[in-house]
């Protein structure tokens, strides 16, 4: 494994697709007639394709929160604090599409990794389905941070 760990939340097909989509026509709105008004289109279609997600560097010691727009990540790295363990859980995330008169919520379940600090603030840093990727994380975190594992993807949770 390398010295940084990132995660990215996923953009959902549908998203992308209307996020290039306003993109483009607000582009070919803006060449064709040069009004101002083409902007909106053009920042909702940018807006459609931002993701969130957070990198650690190891090496370093540091760590971010960052937005993202075509594989470009904007954000402040800051000093790690002192994370006391890791934790890994199994939880269901829900994405919500609306349209004008419609609206459909699809949940899944999905496994976060994440590092607690200051008795129970934390930081998400890795999202997944596969558990034992999340545990391989996990371990990581643990060899490189010198913390515990926290398993709590059972209804009883365990120390590793």
């Amino acid at each position: 494994m390398n010295n940084i760990i990132s995660y990215q939340k996923e953009i959902s097909f549908v998203k992308r697709f209307f996020g290039i989509a306003f993109t483009i026509l607000g582009v070919l709105m803006l060449l064709l007639t040069g009004g101002l008004m083409t902007l909106i289109f053009i920042a909702i279609g940018l807006g459609l394709n931002t993701a969130e997600g957070s990198e650690i560097n190891l090496f370093s010691k540091q760590f971010r929160t960052f937005h993202t727009l075509f594989g470009i990540k904007v954000g402040k790295w800051l000093p790690i604090p002192n994370f006391e363990y890791v934790s890994v859980f199994k939880t269901n995330e829900s994405q919500t599409v609306r349209v004008i008169t419609a609206e459909t919520t699809q949940k899944y379940e999905i496994i976060h990794v994440n590092l607690f600090y200051n008795r129970n603030k934390h930081i998400t840093f890795y999202k997944t389905v596969n558990k034992e990727d999340a545990f391989e994380v996990a371990n990581h975190f643990k060899l490189a941070l010198n913390i515990d594992v926290l398993d709590a993807t059972e209804n009883e949770k365990k120390w590793l």
